[in-house]
């Protein structure tokens, strides 16, 4: 870990229960963490500060805000030579690929930038272990070994045991699967970890409390401090990889990144036994039609890319199809060690399963489909997609890219016997 414990309020403490001994979450420190402060501190970074910052072997937090800083931003080309240089020291020239599959977009939360909120009216679908089954296998002939299974939240369609029987479908044909999917107690991660998932990743979307109250107007997503503890959970119920991340366009861009970095550098002193990774995603365009509230701009982003890969050096850095082509591209030397390919973002995207289950929701309230809609769309019919991807290149033709970049493309994680 590249953050010194110094960089972060003085939380690491423990509570006596009854005898037993427990580790305060991240929940409890991060009340302490002084966000606001923090930002100010890098919107007044000088230049001189900010170069050495890029200059030292290890960071704090404060460190983070230097590189994140308006007087980081001329330094861009010593920021990239230096992240690309600690990228290929630690990871090498690779690049590993993954592909998500969405098993449902039901959901029970009204969240105001995402497609699946309870209160859009769209169209449905959960699809079936058999359909999982049919999506995965195709996404096997494209090459992929590494699939991450998403999902809305909701009990009624998405239990526990669907969700295991989804691991055990995906399992019989990739070595490595993942989840994103509604926040749980440990106990009902533990038969997910049993059937053979081996990473969770869970957004925070935004640590500005404020912000993250209204935008989610209602459902169990609502508890900030709940979904905040979540990687923790998981991490108890046997989970290996764990993903973090915000959602950039909610709030200030600089707030979320400081807030990610403080929650990382608790991860990987906390829960060391999982390997940790970031995800970096700005608002793409959804149905709900929202619009950010904030605004990244690419050079912002490449720079936060740095920043990231500088303090964290360790730690697995995830860029999806939400980014452009060209963008996509600048950034694998930068700092960026995993990329989706050929991503839909609506179940049944890859081969149209699921689409003879179609329905429509008003406010929560599902409506079946009537024979004349179905006979207006020619079988054209398919479930609304979380949101619109901005490169839509195929796997292959994105595979081929990064051996043009001189990386080589890695279709499968490792191994879990690697380990066990």
């Amino acid at each position: 870990m590249a953050l010194t414990d110094a960089s972060l309020p003085a939380r690491f403490i423990y509570v006596h229960l009854s005898g037993s001994v427990l580790l305060v979450s991240f929940a409890s420190e991060f009340q302490s963490l002084p966000l606001g402060a923090l930002v100010r501190r890098s919107l007044g970074t000088s230049t001189r500060a900010a170069q050495q910052a890029i200059a030292r072997s290890s960071q704090s937090l404060d460190d983070f805000g230097c590189l994140i800083s308006p007087a980081a931003a001329p330094l861009l080309e010593e920021l990239g030579r230096r992240s690309q240089h600690v990228t290929q020291q630690r990871f090498g020239k690779v690049i590993r690929l993954f592909a998500p599959l969405y098993l449902s977009n039901e959901c029970i939360n009204n969240c105001k930038y995402c497609g699946f909120s309870r209160d859009n009216a769209i169209l449905r679908v959960t699809l079936s272990p058999e359909d999982v089954g049919r999506e995965a296998r195709a996404l096997v002939a494209q090459g992929f070994r590494n699939i991450l299974l998403v999902s809305g939240e909701h009990p009624k369609f998405v239990s526990t045991g669907y969700l295991a029987e989804c691991v055990r479908v995906v399992r019989e044909y990739v070595p490595s699967v993942s989840l994103e999917v509604g926040p749980m107690e440990t106990e009902q991660y533990r038969p997910i970890v049993q059937a053979g998932a081996d990473g969770l990743v869970v957004y925070q979307e935004t640590y500005d409390r404020e912000t993250y109250a209204e935008v989610h107007t209602s459902g169990p997503k609502r508890d900030f401090d709940w979904r905040l503890e979540t990687p923790e959970r998981a991490h108890t119920a046997g989970f290996r990889r764990l993903g973090i991340g915000a959602l950039y366009g909610l709030s200030d861009w600089r707030l979320e990144a400081l807030g990610v970095a403080a929650h990382a550098a608790y991860l990987l002193r906390h829960c060391w036994k999982a390997q940790l990774t970031i995800s970096l995603p700005r608002l793409r365009p959804c149905a709900g039609d929202f619009e950010p509230r904030t605004r990244m701009t690419d050079r912002e982003l490449v720079q936060l890319v740095c920043a990231f890969r500088i303090v964290f050096p360790d730690v697995g850095l995830v860029l999806s199809t939400r980014e452009p082509a060209s963008l996509r591209g600048g950034l694998i030397p930068l700092g960026i060690t995993l990329m989706s390919a050929g991503s839909h973002t609506e179940p049944g995207g890859y081969t149209g399963a699921g689409k003879e289950k179609l329905h429509h929701t008003e406010r929560g309230r599902i409506v079946e489909l009537g024979a004349s809609e179905w006979a207006n769309a020619a079988g054209d019919l398919h479930a609304t997609g979380q949101f619109a991807i901005a490169d839509d290149r195929s796997p292959q033709e994105v595979s081929e890219v990064i051996r043009r970049l001189g990386y080589e493309p890695v279709w499968k994680d490792w191994d879990g016997v690697l380990c066990s």
